[in-house]
């Protein structure tokens, strides 16, 4: 017997839960690509991608996952057989470096593990080193969706400033754009990457590369950039199908019109944030109190400090197999999608077994990850997991202060 038949819930970190009103939007007929009506609202949403990246600077459309927007960053603004240092605190930054060196980079990986965030006394000796400026970008993730560790923009910001340094700062915002605060212009960063399958709530296929006139300059002293890569024109199109070299994705421009309406103007981008935080704080509380008396060890945040996770998602220790027997439970039993442990253990490593992930990101609300954590906390009774009691309690008491 199941209980898993109903509407089944995908808690993974991306992609995340998406809005009836943005599946509704991309619900029509295909429109005139010429001119008319979708050309006034891509044109329309430009302004508002800027404001919830909080920069003044420009921005990128790609029909891409965050794979291609790596790639688009690096290809507008670093030269084949050129440097970049990138700043590891996970899985991604690690992907972002080996697609550097696809395209010929040299890139110099700084690991800071994965359970914290980045070591800033590091970064400078490297950058003090590097004597001649062979270094010419900075890459780092603000949220590594693997760790969930939530790394301090604005300190790295500071390290490169106080170095001297004149490379650009790279950041990858595809975990937590519109869910952990960011301000591209306040925080210094020069070029931003990001999708659409997270915080702005929009089936997996857009990219966004957000750069500013330095960033802009870099990609000016290129002797070659790919073509259909090349941000020149897409920033700032003569012509409709410049925005994207070719075809516009029409139904995911229709969705994420919605699903802008709904951060922006309904919302409002403070009380997302302010919404994401909360709700992370409850799995957080859970998680702890599944931690404590018997069984202690067992179940454990990855990131032990609260002002280092992300409030987009949460990455979970427990002791092998419990981790996927307990995913398998929850999908098989109650509806309920929990993410893989990445890049903490290799595959054919029984070890990998002992991770997992919540994603609480986008349309989410109290109801949503309450039910998520009840269906946890079932499965971790059914199957006889060690845990802590008191974490249902500890999770509403949270949500009750909101």
């Amino acid at each position: 017997m199941t209980l898993a038949n109903g509407r089944t819930y995908l808690a993974i970190p991306g992609p995340s839960v998406m809005p009836d009103r943005v599946l509704q939007a991309m619900h029509r007929a295909a429109p005139n690509i010429y001119t008319g009506a979708l050309v006034e609202m891509v044109e329309g949403m430009v302004p508002d991608l800027l404001a919830v990246a909080r920069t003044e600077a420009r921005v990128a459309m790609y029909i891409a996952n965050g794979h291609g927007v790596w790639e688009a960053a690096l290809a507008n603004t670093v030269a084949p057989g050129q440097k970049v240092l990138v700043i590891a605190t996970g899985m991604f930054a690690k992907g972002w470096a080996e697609m550097a060196r696809g395209l010929g980079i040299d890139a110099e990986v700084l690991d800071f593990g994965d359970r914290s965030t980045f070591d800033p006394a590091v970064i400078e000796e490297a950058l003090r080193a590097d004597t001649t400026g062979a270094i010419r970008a900075v890459l780092a993730v603000q949220v590594d969706t693997a760790t969930s560790v939530r790394s301090d923009i604005p300190a790295l910001r500071k390290v490169m400033d106080a170095s001297g340094h004149p490379a650009l700062l790279m950041v990858d915002c595809i975990a937590c754009l519109a869910c952990d605060d960011f301000h591209m212009d306040a925080w210094g960063v020069d070029v931003m990457v990001t999708g659409c399958q997270k915080g702005l709530m929009t089936p997996p296929g857009l990219g966004f590369v957000f750069f500013n006139e330095k960033a802009n300059e870099a990609h000016d002293r290129l002797d070659i950039v790919s073509p259909y890569w090349d941000w020149a024109v897409r920033s700032n199109p003569e012509m409709f199908y410049q925005f994207f070299f070719g075809t516009a994705p029409t139904h995911h421009l229709y969705g994420l019109r919605e699903a802008l309406t709904m951060i922006l103007h309904e919302e409002g981008l403070e009380a997302v944030l302010a919404r994401h935080e909360k709700l992370a704080q409850t799995v957080w509380a859970a998680m702890e109190a599944w931690g404590k008396g018997k069984g202690r060890g067992h179940i454990a945040l990855n990131v032990t400090d609260p002002a280092l996770r992300s409030h987009a998602v949460t990455s979970v220790r427990m002791q092998a197999p419990n981790a996927t027997a307990l995913r398998d439970w929850v999908t098989d039993k109650a509806g309920v999608t929990l993410g893989i442990g990445l890049g903490m253990a290799a595959p054919g490593d029984p070890a990998w077994h002992g991770f997992f992930r919540i994603g609480h990101m986008g349309h989410v609300n109290a109801h949503m990850v309450l039910g998520v954590l009840g269906t946890i906390d079932a499965g971790l009774k059914a199957l006889q997991i060690p845990h802590g009691d008191g974490a249902l309690e500890a999770a509403t008491a949270v949500a009750a202060r909101a």
